[in-house]
């Protein structure tokens, strides 16, 4: 398919517009069991063309695991990083803390750390970073939205959505939803993925997850993540490189202007 095809040569030819920065970071949050995982595993079997499973994240212990996720093509890293965090969870002391999202973005967490549910990092803290380098911190923030359950979404999530939002859209950072699982939420998109930006549904589901977290409907992207797959599919991996693309750029512009947060 030439779009693909097109799709992956930019993102594979793309170069930060920084000296400093060989690589952007995005930071991916979401919705426990949005498929925030899944959807990073699907950028980079979309990029090798068999499915991938490295984003894996298990909270078993209590803590919320953090990881870093280089895209890779061959021997090739991509210029651009992924930093995967555990989901969000309505309730104040539940999942990940609204304050280690808006340090993790500003650079102040080393990543593949374990942050505690009940407490956000201190500034004591050895994981700590006080004086970010540019390189550190990150340019997006992705939320990872389920889209079977937009209108579902629980008022304290979104409260927390909207802190961090408030407190990111200071700096600038740009903020986008991957509105995922659309081949569930509509059954002319399971037919059809094609079909996507023409489903009455799907478009409501957007303009609602819009209102409800604040973002532009321009920086909202329906996808559909593998799952149960072994094979990949040019249509699942057009809508994932489509939504990586607008990422990489969105963040590229605010890294252009950037010198610290």
């Amino acid at each position: 398919m030439k779009q693909k095809k097109d799709l992956k040569e930019k993102l594979e030819n793309f170069s930060t517009s920084h000296p400093d920065v060989k690589d952007i970071k995005i930071l991916v949050v979401g919705q426990i069991e949005a498929g925030k995982s899944s959807f990073i595993n699907s950028i980079e079997s979309a990029f090798q063309a068999r499915i991938s499973s490295r984003a894996l994240v298990n909270s078993a212990d209590g803590y919320c695991h953090s990881f870093t996720k280089t895209v890779e093509v061959g021997e090739k890293k991509m210029p651009f990083v992924f930093k995967d965090v555990m989901g969000l969870q309505p309730k104040v002391l539940e999942g990940l803390q609204t304050e280690d999202i808006i340090n993790a973005v500003f650079g102040h967490v080393r990543m593949a750390i374990k942050f505690n549910q009940e407490q956000a990092l201190a500034h004591t803290d050895q994981h700590y970073t006080c004086d970010p380098e540019l390189s550190d911190q990150s340019f997006c923030l992705v939320y990872v939205i389920d889209a079977k359950t937009v209108e579902k979404m629980d008022n304290q999530l979104i409260d927390k959505l909207t802190i961090i939002r408030q407190r990111i859209s200071d700096k600038g950072i740009p903020q986008v939803v991957v509105m995922t699982k659309v081949d569930e939420a509509c059954p002319l998109v399971g037919k059809d993925l094609r079909k996507i930006y023409s489903s009455k549904k799907i478009k409501e589901k957007m303009e609602l997850c819009s209102a409800k977290v604040g973002v532009p409907l321009t920086n909202i992207f329906p996808v559909k993540n593998y799952h149960y797959e072994i094979d990949t599919n040019d249509d699942v991996d057009v809508l994932i490189l489509k939504a990586v693309e607008q990422i990489v750029h969105l963040a590229d512009d605010r890294l252009k202007t950037s010198e610290s947060y």
